[in-house]
């Protein structure tokens, strides 16, 4: 990660005084990501992906209404619903293609399990504009540019600052990739294509974390190979929209 950017972040993030990055989490966090009702599958990654400590991050809020984007199997649906707790609400985007399994039933039993998500079976430019207080999306955003180049990878992330209100964050997680290498075929991307587009539709940098890195890969692997255990070297970025 680009240490310079880092120290900028961190600077603008004292500047903006963002007090919500400082903000803890439900007294009843830990204990929900511990829950016996929690797919043990998705407690074994927890060590690489950092529950409490992305949160924290991101500076989720009791209350907020979040957006959980191209939300897959669920992982951070469960995650930030524990964070936003009763009061808040989880938009699960899960697009259109979930549908073709069941009509949607594991995602619309996974949220009914949570109480305060909403599975949404749209793309993410028809959610609603300017409603939610945070957003992430994780492990996404590297097929949007490696399979759809320019256009796909700033719309992808164009829906992600639309949905968010005024002053709302997002959290931008992927396999990190090397500059040159074979990236569609890795499933990776660099850091720096990232802030590019990041910086192209608008958002502010907050802060450029190694939270989520992990030197043991050095990025010649598939992000799916088996011998990185779902633990790949991932960089996180924390924005904002002005």
């Amino acid at each position: 990660m680009n240490t310079f950017v880092k120290k900028a972040g961190f600077a603008v993030m004292l500047t903006l005084g963002l007090s919500t990055f400082a903000m803890a989490l439900p007294a009843d966090f830990a204990e929900k990501m511990a829950s016996p009702s929690r797919p043990q599958a998705d407690k074994d990654r927890d060590a690489a992906r950092k529950p409490m400590e992305t949160m924290e991050a991101l500076g989720v809020q009791e209350g907020w209404t979040v957006v959980d984007v191209s939300a897959g199997g669920g992982w951070f649906s469960t995650v930030l619903s524990a964070a936003v707790g009763p009061q808040g609400k989880v938009l699960s985007q899960f697009g259109a293609r979930a549908l073709q399994n069941n009509n949607g039933q594991a995602q619309r039993d996974l949220a009914a399990s949570l109480g305060n998500v909403e599975p949404m079976f749209v793309p993410m430019a028809e959610m609603p504009a300017g409603t939610a207080d945070a957003a992430v999306t994780a492990l996404n955003f590297h097929d949007a540019f490696n399979f759809r180049g320019d256009e796909g990878a700033t719309a992808f992330l164009a829906d992600i600052f639309n949905v968010l209100k005024s002053g709302g964050v997002a959290a931008i997680i992927d396999h990190e990739g090397t500059a040159g290498a074979a990236n569609n075929d890795l499933h990776r991307i660099p850091a720096a294509v990232v802030r590019e587009y990041i910086v192209k539709v608008g958002f502010e940098i907050v802060t450029e974390s190694d939270l989520l890195n992990n030197a043991a890969d050095d990025h010649s692997l598939s992000s799916s190979d088996d011998s990185l255990g779902q633990a790949t070297d991932q960089l996180l970025f924390i924005v904002k929209k002005p």
